[in-house]
């Protein structure tokens, strides 16, 4: 059965007072939100932050952001092009409520399963789909071959589901502490030599075919709305060239790329950890489009 479109209105779609000048693409899971496993909250209870849910699930609450966060957040999307870049397929994307500045707003673009759907409005660009589906026949291995592999090197004993995601890549979950040693490894040099990338996230591990990037939907975007400085962040292999494509980025304490402390010149290598960095994200890139804009709107010197 299909999921019915999004439907939406002019209102709900990017604040008209939103500077286009400042382009602000930002991973979701364990960079903007959190769920319950994640928030990192060392501190006492009494003294922990108000949480916001932002995603349900079968009725349970799954991601949060903090409350200052959220209010930064529906600030940011009105004076920046704000494009939310995950690896979740659109489905799972769509379970995702984030605070905008209108009661059912949907972002102008969104990236979905990793750039292999922009969504315009809420509705997937069958232009893009095309695109990529063209990219990957022409620099990566068939999707079944790596599904097959994983079905053969992934034991049951720790691997809960096999998933394939719109058919474009597959992932596992796993019981990270039970994965053998030297197993990812292998995994990675297997899938490197096939055009395929592998990333561990928490108890996932991601099997996507290089060409599959978010840098590369979020290029797409920079091109249909102009010239524009772009601001991203991102905690995982998979951001990595997200955070290169930007004038600036922002990677918080935790993650993927912070375990293995990587970093790259524009790159800003959080000390926070859990649902405090992602509030610490949202602050900082606010306050680079404040200074952007407030440098641009300076009248020239009179000589």
């Amino acid at each position: 059965m299909s999921t019915p479109e999004r439907q939406t209105s002019s209102t709900d779609r990017q604040p008209a007072g939103a500077d286009r000048r400042f382009l602000v693409a930002s991973d979701l899971d364990r960079t903007l939100i959190y769920s319950n496993r994640a928030l990192a909250l060392d501190v006492p209870d009494r003294l922990a932050p108000r949480l916001l849910s932002v995603e349900v699930h079968d009725g349970k609450a799954l991601s949060f952001m903090t409350e200052q966060a959220a209010e930064l957040l529906v600030e940011l999307v009105g004076a920046a092009l704000f494009v939310p870049a995950t690896t979740r397929t659109r489905t799972q994307y769509e379970r995702v409520n984030l605070p905008g500045p209108t009661p059912g707003w949907v972002p102008e673009y969104a990236i979905c399963t990793n750039g292999g759907q922009i969504l315009v409005g809420g509705v997937p660009d069958e232009d893009w789909q095309a695109e990529v589906r063209t990219r990957l026949e022409a620099a990566s291995a068939p999707l079944r071959e790596v599904v097959e592999h994983l079905a053969l090197s992934a034991d049951p004993e720790w691997t809960h589901k096999r998933r394939v995601a719109e058919d474009l890549f597959a992932y596992l979950v796993v019981e990270r502490a039970e994965l053998p040693a030297g197993w990812l490894d292998e995994l990675t040099g297997w899938c490197g030599e096939r055009g395929w990338t592998v990333s561990l996230q928490g108890r996932k591990v991601y099997a996507v075919p290089a060409p599959l990037s978010k840098s590369a939907a979020l290029a797409e975007v920079e091109r249909r709305v102009g010239g524009a400085t772009v601001l991203s962040a991102g905690d995982s292999l998979l951001d990595a060239e997200l955070l290169l494509a930007a004038d600036a980025g922002w990677r918080p304490g935790h993650g993927e790329l912070a375990d293995s402390d990587w970093t790259a010149p524009g790159v800003t290598a959080l000390t926070q950890i859990g649902v405090a960095a992602g509030e610490e994200i949202v602050r900082q890139m606010l306050e680079r489009v404040r200074a952007g804009a407030q440098a641009t709107a300076r009248p020239a010197p009179v000589r």
